[in-house]
């Protein structure tokens, strides 16, 4: 066997190798977040709940869709439907084209025709490469299209608000929340922030104790059953997750209106926490550490006719 005949035989292991590890790959990195929401994204946001927030200072990435929410589109999409890794929730149409590359790929490389068309040596591994980096802008395109078409269109039932942008936020210096959006038609006052800061750390604790009254007091019904079926989920692994040392460093208002008598306010959050997960009985960190880690999430809260706020979604940015 020559050197050039080698090479390609590398090359196709490597492939091979690195499709087959994909999965693994994505399993390992979401059961790292096992902190309140599992690193996930779910919950509702009214009328809003399919449309991604604003980007904030905070949070400059597009929020993940929802994976878990009782708000459901008028049409079920037909990316989602179906079964297999490419085909969870969240995946869409993203999940099936690579898929169908993926498998088109390695059929070719069975049958001898290599990943795309074959690997004769360095050039064709370059040409690998590129024809790889334009899928991936492909599909990126393709998704982005097919969520502005599915988004469901809503209607802001709030007047416009008065507020001068320069009240719409509660100014700090040093770390908490900084200036927020100057367009909101529902105004968020100083004190709603101290709330939404506050409720932070208390979502986090009253989740580390597994306190389930607390997080009804703290959440909507909705968020308070996807964080009981976690728990649930933990304490049959034998594991507890543990929060602490939750500080916020940085928050700004996403939006913030009315539907009815409720109101809604989307936020960036970014903070830093100790999370580690524990066996139950003999208290061994199976997975997180001791160390603090920063996280950033968009957290939306509502309140009905002037209540109390609640968490209503988490979102991953």
């Amino acid at each position: 066997m020559n050197l050039s005949q080698r090479m390609r035989s590398v090359l196709k292991s490597l492939v091979v190798i690195t499709a087959l590890a994909l999965p693994l790959t994505i399993a390992v990195s979401s059961s790292v977040d096992a902190r309140i929401g599992g690193g996930g994204s779910s919950g509702s946001r009214g009328s809003r709940t399919f449309s991604a927030p604003p980007t904030t200072r905070t949070a400059p990435n597009a929020a993940q869709p929802m994976q878990r929410t009782i708000t459901q589109p008028g049409v079920n999409s037909p990316a989602t439907a179906g079964g297999g890794f490419f085909n969870r929730p969240g995946m869409g149409l993203l999940g099936g084209l690579a898929a169908g590359f993926l498998g088109a790929g390695l059929l070719g490389m069975l049958f001898g025709g290599g990943l795309f068309g074959g690997l004769g040596g360095l050039s064709s591994f370059v040409g690998l490469i590129i024809q790889l980096a334009l899928i991936y802008f492909v599909v990126r395109l393709a998704m982005s299209w097919w969520q502005r078409r599915n988004a469901p269109a809503y209607a802001n039932n709030a007047a416009p608000d008065t507020t001068p942008p320069n009240q719409q936020s509660n100014m700090r210096g040093g770390f908490g929340f900084g200036l927020g959006s100057g367009s909101a038609p529902l105004n968020i006052t100083p004190d709603d922030y101290d709330t939404f800061e506050r409720m932070l750390g208390e979502v986090q604790t009253a989740w580390s104790n597994e306190d389930i009254n607390r997080l009804h007091t703290l959440a909507t019904p909705e968020m308070v059953s996807y964080f009981t079926q976690d728990l649930a989920a933990n304490s049959n692994r034998g594991l507890v997750n543990k929060v602490s040392g939750v500080k916020l460093l940085q928050g700004d208002l996403a939006e913030a209106w009315r539907e009815g008598p409720t109101d809604y306010a989307t936020l960036g959050l970014r903070f830093s926490l100790v999370d580690k997960t524990v066996e139950r009985t003999s208290g061994k960190i199976v997975e997180g550490s001791e160390t603090p880690v920063e996280v950033t999430e968009v957290w939306t809260f509502q309140r009905r006719n002037g209540g109390n706020w609640e968490l209503s979604a988490i979102q991953q940015a």
